[in-house]
């Protein structure tokens, strides 16, 4: 039904624009800044795949962030060494560094930029999924360490919080004290009261997604397990279209659970990128993700194994080789959907 039209109130005569400017200039406050949505075919095609690691041919765990001193987009990744002869069980899963690529494009094109230099743990130590974000003074990272390398999964792993002024130089702060010895995959959102919240897998409980709060991204307490209704891990969490949503890698593609507060989740009942794929590449199950909302779109960055038809019987370990792409995401009835199938145009603009 159509609610009746109520009476119109008076319009009020508005200041000029360039008398708000020098108002908010002079009483020191920031004036909204609000621009259109990007068209659904602004920017480049994305290629597929998207990026390709050249070191170790395992790019996995990608995780983005604007790089506000050279003006372009960096992607830090885990970089599984899928390439290496020898490794016995998943020893190559271990001892993993994490690799970075850059854009200049805003997002279609990605070339490698080098290693992360860790300043915690010894040479054996294994680094991933990292999570990166900014207060405005500072940049902060969160990742998850294995102390050595592991021909099992019977290790345990903890997130230690790192900080840097520009994307090179990191200085080790703590690490975490979280539910378990046993946390990886940690994502962290700016709350609108000011609050920090950070989720992350608890191994120790069935594999559960939990989470901790910090007033200043340093001392993190409370919290507890969030999502339960199924194991998970490399949650990432945004705010779209009025709702926050959270993306968790369910090994049966990638589970979606939305919430008006960030504190109470409802699943959706459709995974994405649960079913394969046909164009090369891009025809196995999507894993572990990162989202960027830009220009009023949602851009799902996952990466994906390469498997029976990508599979390149003159690569060693073509099985177990990598390799990151994007879709747009789209809301449609309430719930997050995306086509991988159909060409993505990307443009990423940089953070207001």
């Amino acid at each position: 039904m159509h609610s009746p039209i109520a009476p119109q109130p008076k319009r009020r005569k508005r200041l000029p624009a360039s008398l708000l400017c020098l108002l908010a200039s002079a009483f020191g406050f920031v004036l909204p800044l609000h621009s259109a949505p990007a068209p659904a075919d602004a920017g480049k095609l994305a290629p597929k795949p998207l990026y390709r690691d050249p070191i170790y041919d395992g790019a996995a765990d990608p995780t983005l962030i604007w790089d506000k001193l050279e003006k372009k987009w960096l992607m830090f990744y885990t970089d599984r060494r899928a390439n290496v002869p020898g490794l016995e069980g998943v020893l190559w899963l271990h001892k993993t560094p994490v690799n970075i690529a850059e854009s200049s494009d805003g997002g279609a094109t990605w070339t490698y930029r080098g290693t992360l230099k860790v300043p915690y743990g010894k040479p054996d130590y294994t680094y991933w999924a990292p999570e990166i974000v900014s207060d405005g003074a500072l940049y902060h990272m969160f990742l998850t360490v294995v102390p050595g390398t592991f021909r099992d999964w019977n290790a345990p792993r903890e997130i230690i919080h790192l900080t840097s002024p520009n994307l090179k130089d990191w200085t080790f702060i703590s690490s975490l004290p979280l539910a378990s010895d046993r946390v990886i995959d940690p994502c962290v959102f700016h709350l609108p009261n000011g609050t920090w919240r950070l989720w992350y897998k608890n191994e120790r409980d069935h594999s559960h997604i939990y989470y901790s709060d910090s007033p200043d991204l340093t001392h993190w307490s409370g919290g507890g397990p969030t999502i339960t209704d199924r194991s998970g891990e490399g949650p990432i969490v945004f705010r779209w279209k009025d709702r926050y949503w959270m993306v968790t890698d369910v090994w049966h593609g990638l589970g979606v659970y939305s919430s008006q507060d960030a504190t109470h989740w409802t699943a959706q009942p459709n995974n994405l990128l649960e079913r394969p794929g046909v164009i090369p590449t891009d025809r196995s199950q999507g894993h572990h993700a990162d989202v960027i909302v830009s220009g009023g779109r949602a851009f799902l960055f996952y990466f994906v194994h390469q498997k029976d038809a990508d599979l390149q019987p003159n690569l060693l370990n073509s099985a177990r080789r990598t390799v990151l792409q994007v879709t747009e995401l789209h809301l449609a009835n309430g719930q997050l959907t995306c086509d991988r199938n159909q060409p993505t145009h990307i443009l990423l603009l940089p953070p207001q």
